[in-house]
């Protein structure tokens, strides 16, 4: 069984926050700590938090319903969903590698920019990736990147972890330029970002890369990621697609 923690969001009058800008309250044996929802490194620190805050009490369904749409959008061809090489970027404790791993999936390569991913990864889910890199993806030397090629991934997920400067356009990019031609990529976004009134460089990223030739779209879906901490819904898409080519440098311009 693991440990419950004493947690606590703030009051509804002042917790009218941006999604980024989330905290909570979590008590321990030297007091109370406020800790916000994007400080994966304290988070990840304490085994069954990140769980029991995102899943248990914001009711997360994010990696079910991205490997679901994944494993339906690799159906419609010729590949087998048990055989691909999966990069996991931005892969955190491992909650989105384990519900690929429970859909038969043989080969999983995990990366994560902090070490306390890893350390929590290898703690409550050990065995779970082939291989684990603590790496920053926009700053990846050229040994490492052959070496993390040298996998043959063909398929790239990243979950939750997309626009809110947890992962950077640079290292979303240099993820899906590692992945085979013909490669499968599988993320989710948070629903503003396809609104052309977020300008920022994330957004417009995105945008692009959908309707770009780089990548050709199976599968969108609008579904309720989780919930707020005032228990409202927070509606992100879940996005399928096939990588045509690596997108070259200057499409950053």
């Amino acid at each position: 069984m693991l440990k419950r923690h004493r947690i606590q969001f703030p009051k509804p009058e002042s917790s009218n926050l941006n999604q980024d800008e989330a905290y909570f309250f979590l008590q321990g044996p030297n007091g109370q700590r406020k800790i916000k929802f994007h400080d994966y490194d304290e988070i990840y620190q304490e085994q069954g938090l990140y769980e029991q805050i995102f899943y248990d009490r914001l009711k997360c369904t994010s990696p079910v319903k991205v490997t679901t749409i994944l494993e339906s959008a690799v159906r419609q061809s010729q590949d087998n969903f048990t055989e691909l090489r999966v990069l996991d970027l931005g892969a955190g404790n491992g909650m989105m590698g384990e519900e690929l791993k429970k859909h038969g999936l043989s080969r999983l390569i995990g990366v994560d920019i902090i070490p306390e991913a890893y350390e929590a990864t290898v703690r409550d889910r050990p065995g779970l990736y082939d291989a684990y890199y603590v790496e920053d993806f926009t700053k990846l030397d050229a040994e490492t990147k052959a070496d993390i090629a040298s996998w043959q991934c063909d398929c790239m997920v990243t979950v939750a972890a997309l626009g809110f400067g947890d992962i950077p356009t640079k290292a979303f990019i240099e993820a899906f330029n590692i992945i085979t031609a013909e490669g499968w990529v599988a993320f989710n976004i948070k629903e503003s970002f396809f609104d052309n009134s977020d300008d920022s460089g994330f957004s417009k990223m995105i945008r692009e890369l959908i309707f770009s030739e780089y990548l050709d779209v199976y599968h969108i879906e609008r579904y309720r990621h989780r919930l707020s901490i005032e228990g409202e819904p927070l509606y992100y898409f879940a996005i399928v697609g096939r990588k045509n080519a690596d997108v070259p440098k200057q499409f950053f311009e």
